[in-house]
């Protein structure tokens, strides 16, 4: 039988739900309630570089294409992005930050390092990247056993 308190799953579970907790009411607190974290890979992403196609916005976000149309259109609806044709190549549309999108930035990551600070406080940088390097692998085991 499956011990829920020494379960790597549940507990990767439970830091994800009080991490994501923790950064909607960040976010909130922050005025820039229109950032979801689950908008935060696809925005990190465009912030550090800016009319992205869609493709290379999901492979920098770590998401699948068909993720992607859901979650630019979630994205577009809170007015943070906008699609745009390719001036060079009319099949391809590129993901370009909007104002509001650009303005979140600064709240946003402020949040996103304080809350991330919390969850890994008496961490050593040893420990979390060993953690990083596990999850990593963890998350590529997934996807194998998932195609």
């Amino acid at each position: 039988m499956i011990d829920p308190v020494n379960c790597p799953y549940y507990l990767i579970s439970r830091v994800t739900l009080v991490a994501t907790s923790a950064l909607k009411k960040g976010l909130t607190f922050a005025g820039v309630a229109e950032v979801k974290p689950a908008y935060l890979g696809a925005l990190l992403a465009l912030w550090q570089e800016d009319g992205l196609k869609v493709v290379e916005l999901g492979r920098r976000s770590g998401l699948e294409t068909s993720t992607m149309t859901g979650l630019i259109d979630r994205m577009e609806r809170d007015g943070l992005v906008e699609r745009r044709d390719d001036a060079s190549d009319r099949r391809v549309q590129r993901i370009n930050l909007t104002e509001k999108g650009r303005e979140a930035m600064n709240p946003a990551l402020t949040v996103v390092d304080k809350v991330l600070a919390t969850v890994f406080e008496g961490i050593s940088a040893e420990d979390l990247s060993k953690t990083t390097d596990v999850l990593k692998r963890v998350l590529a085991n997934a996807h194998e056993g998932n195609s």
